[in-house]
């Protein structure tokens, strides 16, 4: 039996990385299909996607007849793969750290809806705004609230799906507001996080790539 998950360009398509990241860190083998997300080509490749797949969207995780649409739903998967490895034993920290993640894959609340994963590879990316400061400033406290709590190094104490989970995230607020000296423990935990090898493979591939530009940034 072969898994193929279905991913997007690397440096647009953070729903797949969140995914990719849960199976590679979850020790699950599958090939991968990059699918490519930019205009023109989306609309008819996600088309294609819609043919097995209802969302019409990736990531898309096929293993033999299951098809297992939307990032969480794989990321779940990979844990259950994993034999729980990725999820707390205990039930409060386990459920605290999954609020985090229902939060990340809910939105995190509209928090700073125009600095998206694609504006942090830009090399001439704009100045976030006060509202955007403070809003990037609600989940940095966030972090350093769950870490405090944990003890560390990750949210949940041992890695888990929450971090992975945030990894996008880290990514397009660090690309803008690199400065976390009011909280400690999240810098620490951002600069090991981005320092994982799976996160670093991803990472240099997305930097490879020329720019995908958004109307709206």
């Amino acid at each position: 039996m072969t898994r193929i998950l279905y991913t997007g360009t690397r440096n647009a398509s953070s729903w797949a990385f969140r995914a990719w990241l849960a199976l590679k860190e979850a020790g699950v083998e599958f090939d991968e299909k990059v699918v490519d997300i930019r205009r023109p080509q989306r609309l008819d490749n996600l088309a294609r996607i819609q043919r097995f797949s209802p969302p019409g969207a990736v990531p898309v995780l096929v293993d033999g007849d299951a098809v297992i649409f939307d990032s969480l739903a794989i990321m779940e998967y990979a844990n259950d793969l994993a034999g729980g490895a990725l999820w707390p034993t205990q039930a409060r920290p386990r459920a605290q750290a999954r609020a985090l993640l229902a939060w990340q894959h809910a939105g995190l609340s509209g928090l700073c809806a125009r600095l998206s994963f694609e504006s942090a590879f830009y090399p001439d990316r704009g100045a976030m705004t006060q509202a955007e400061y403070a809003e990037a400033a609600r989940i940095f406290e966030a972090w350093e609230q769950a870490l405090a709590r944990s003890g560390g190094p990750w949210l949940a104490g041992a890695l888990s799906l929450a971090d992975l989970g945030f990894v996008p995230t880290v990514v397009r607020l660090l690309a803008h507001a690199p400065d976390l000296t009011q909280w400690p423990r999240t810098a620490h935990w951002t600069q090991a996080l981005l320092a994982r090898g799976h996160v670093r493979e991803w990472m240099d591939q997305a930097r490879s790539l020329p720019p995908v530009r958004l109307d709206d940034y």
